[in-house]
């Protein structure tokens, strides 16, 4: 995330034709990075979503509420994915608009940050006190 976060500085300051590589191009580097990125992060709030958090969920009711704003900062999370890989996709150097993308960057860091830090202080208490983890699909 970094490496793509400090991409998009570069070409927002106009100096991104410096970092530019032979191949794959800064374009590809980009989608690499997001694909592999998103990816997992989208594999891993899918397996809380329906794995661990439902087990939590059966466990501790009181978290319900908790649970539920989790679940949904994932959704937001993945809008913010689709957006970015939306703008990496169709990134074309000199063409498109890197601020646009560095904007999308911080956003979805901030809720990210926000996400897990609600998630500790949320959750962490109740998933130490489960005796194994749930399994992951």
């Amino acid at each position: 995330m970094q490496a793509l976060r400090e991409h998009a500085d570069h070409l927002a300051n106009g100096s991104g034709t410096a970092i530019v590589r032979p191949k794959p191009d800064l374009a590809q580097e980009m989608r690499t990075h997001c694909l592999s990125f998103c990816t997992a992060l989208r594999r891993h709030h899918v397996g809380e979503d329906s794995v661990v958090f439902p087990s939590l969920a059966e466990q501790f009711p009181a978290l319900a509420p908790a649970i539920a704003q989790l679940a949904e900062q994932h959704q937001v999370a993945a809008r913010l994915q689709d957006s970015i890989r939306e703008l990496v996709d169709g990134f074309v150097p000199g063409a498109s608009d890197p601020g646009r993308l560095r904007t999308e960057l911080e956003r979805l860091a901030g809720e990210l940050e926000a996400h897990f830090a609600f998630e500790e202080q949320a959750v962490v208490t109740a998933l130490n006190a489960t005796a194994a983890a749930p399994p992951t699909a």
